[in-house]
């Protein structure tokens, strides 16, 4: 289970999509979410399924390790699912004890599911083909506006950075400890609910010990180093925008007036 969380990895190969600016990839998630947001319309999630597909074909970056990512988020779609299915008011459908599951709440479900897997797509295809060290760029110099009003842009990319690098290392040593304890005889697989947390619990008390021991040695070693933030500081390779990062932008603009348009229309 811990291996199919794919947030946070970067899967090094060779696209249009990896060789494109952190900004343009920054922007296009972002109009991607918006477009998920737009409406319930069959042909607008057609529109947004078409554009996916494509991205994710031109990403090089193979269907099965994004769909795999989405194996750690399965219980949260459920429960949404679920809550959708059984709490929306509207035409009744079928009874279920004490429980109706109505139109409306059978269509809110399926677009809630289809929104959601898509939303964690979407996202992982980012930080999938963008390195952690781009990433940053990519967010100082796309934020760089909110430095007029004293916003610290350049540590909250640090920041973002740092977490979505500790997240490949977090669950590395977790397989690790989990392992070690199944060795001594834990069963974190029977009995209950309850139980199977109570097991977790040894688990837990190293692991964010050696969380803070590595935040602390990386904390001493950027103070050994002398950081101190974004003042002063230089960089070896500067971002700039390439005539494929401006056609990127214009299909993404072209991609949202369509969406606006189905909306609209249909």
């Amino acid at each position: 289970m811990l291996r199919d969380i794919t947030i946070g990895q970067y899967y090094q190969t060779e696209s249009v999509i990896h060789r494109l600016d952190p900004r343009v990839k920054l922007m296009g998630t972002l109009v991607f979410i918006i477009s998920l947001f737009l409406g319930r319309s069959v042909w607008l999630y057609l529109g947004v399924t078409a554009f996916l597909a494509v991205i994710i074909k031109l990403s090089n970056v193979p269907l099965k390790f994004i769909v795999k990512g989405l194996k750690s988020v399965m219980i949260l779609v459920i429960f949404s699912a679920i809550f959708n299915l059984f709490l929306t008011d509207g035409q009744p459908l079928v009874h279920i004890w004490k429980l109706t599951i109505t139109k409306e709440g059978t269509i809110l479900a399926i677009f809630m599911v289809i929104r959601l897997l898509y939303l964690i797509m979407g996202s992982s295809l980012m930080t999938l083909t963008t390195t952690p060290n781009h990433l940053t760029d990519g967010l100082e110099k796309g934020l760089g506006f909110l430095k007029v009003f004293k916003v610290p842009v350049h540590e909250i990319a640090m920041m973002m950075s740092i977490a979505l690098r500790f997240i490949p290392i977090l669950i590395e040593e977790t397989d690790k400890i989990m392992k070690a304890q199944m060795a001594r005889g834990a069963n974190f697989e029977k009995g209950n609910l309850i139980q199977r947390a109570k097991a977790m619990i040894p688990v837990l008390v190293p692991l964010f010990i050696s969380a803070f021991r590595r935040a602390n040695e990386l904390a001493m070693a950027m103070e050994a180093r002398c950081y101190h933030g974004s003042e002063g500081r230089t960089k070896m390779k500067p971002l700039k925008y390439t005539k494929t990062d401006y056609i990127a932008y214009l299909l993404l603009a072209l991609y949202l007036v369509i969406l606006i348009v189905i909306r609209i229309f249909l």
